[in-house]
């Protein structure tokens, strides 16, 4: 490989000083006035905010995070221009398929961290040997400890073809992509653009949606998908306007408090999980922060909100030739049905519904996920 090509490994260090200034940060906030609603409906209660971010001033400890993520085989390389951070995670078995996995927003890298055993190596962890992936694990440009773009055009048409890039430059063929949220938007890309490599792609976001006729005739399932679409679209698209049109403006206070930050987060993990009525009941308080983390240590509030100002308009259903299967997961915000789904795809081979998990499926429930990637791969596979 050139320079300009080579995969180099990083091993992430972040200075004491920023820490340092985090801390100082935390014990310099200006509180905001209590709510005047019961529970979570205008945003994160204060005393809810409160006690985040008194754990993470006191208890919390990134060096565990960063020391987990430099063990899972932290690289860089340069793609388009940008520098692109993924963890690669080689499978022990020699006939493993590689597995590419995207996450989305408010997300990172770290949504992935616990399915990484299940997934690479199943002997020792109640799977089989041909249950075996090999993980690429990137993160999204503007997000975590990829490079930020300098220009527009980073949209997930752009993403997508780094993403082949990468696959290639690692030397993977007749692998498998994975996403959810954004990632499912890239990953469908991918299956629209069809690099070379690329067997089959898999999604956990379904995008089907019903016929305007269709809407006329819909059963008890068919309402209570779109009554909860409904819901999401009247009170909780908030934060999608705001990064789609002015995320620069929004990014002044992201990069400059952490509270900000945090909470800009930490509200999602409540409206799109399967938490029954608190984050915690799926989350520790650690496992929240870690994700926090590297939104605020970046400073990529600003360029991850881009991503919706690039891709608003490009993030639907695309036509895919190449195998497509979905994991329905009951609280995501966009629920689909089979009918409404595999329409969307010539060579639909999978569809379940699990009976639990939101939307960071593969952080809330990491059995249920990595079950659902090795059946997938498994009907893949019976095809011949």
């Amino acid at each position: 490989m050139t320079d300009a090509t080579a995969i180099r490994p990083l091993t992430l260090a972040i200075p004491q000083t920023e820490l340092a200034d985090l801390a100082a940060r935390l014990r310099l906030v200006r509180w905001p006035d209590r709510e005047t609603g019961e529970g979570w409906f205008q945003g994160v209660p204060l005393d809810e905010m409160r006690a985040l971010c008194d754990h993470w001033l006191h208890r919390y400890d990134w060096r565990r995070c960063e020391a987990e993520i430099n063990r899972r085989g932290s690289s860089v390389t340069t793609i388009d221009g940008l520098d692109i951070h993924f963890l690669h995670v080689p499978s022990p078995e020699p006939g493993a398929t590689p597995l590419l996995l995207t996450h989305g927003w408010p997300g990172s890298i770290v949504e992935f961290l616990k399915v990484i055993d299940g997934l690479s190596d199943p002997v020792a962890n109640g799977g089989r040997a041909e249950d075996a992936f090999h993980l690429v694990i990137p993160s999204i440009p503007g997000y975590g400890f990829s490079g930020k773009p300098c220009e527009p055009g980073w949209n997930i048409e752009r993403v997508a073809r780094a993403w082949a890039v990468l696959m290639d430059r690692l030397g993977y063929r007749d692998y498998i992509a994975q996403g959810g949220d954004w990632g499912a938007g890239i990953t469908q890309a991918m299956g629209s653009q069809a690099p070379a490599g690329l067997a089959a792609i898999h999604l956990n976001l379904p995008l089907g949606f019903p016929t305007e006729a269709e809407m006329g005739a819909l059963d008890p399932v068919e309402a209570a998908v779109m009554a909860d679409f409904a819901i999401h679209q009247k009170y909780n698209r908030a934060y999608s306007e705001v990064q789609r049109t002015k995320p620069q403006s929004l990014g002044y206070g992201l990069a400059d408090s952490p509270v900000a930050q945090a909470a800009w987060i930490y509200e999602k993990f409540f409206l799109w999980t399967d938490c029954a009525g608190h984050p915690t009941n799926v989350f520790s308080y650690d496992e929240i922060l870690d994700n926090i983390m590297l939104y605020w240590l970046t400073n990529s509030g600003a360029s991850a909100a881009r991503m919706y100002h690039e891709s608003s308009t490009n993030f639907a259903a695309l036509k895919v030739d190449l195998p497509v299967g979905v994991s329905s997961f009951p609280k995501e915000i966009m629920r689909s049905t089979r009918a409404w789904t595999e329409r969307l795809y010539p060579d639909f081979i999978y569809w379940n519904e699990l009976p639990r998990g939101g939307h960071f499926a593969a952080f809330e429930q990491p059995d249920l996920f990595v079950d659902e990637l090795r059946r997938f791969r498994r009907t893949l596979s019976d095809r011949g």
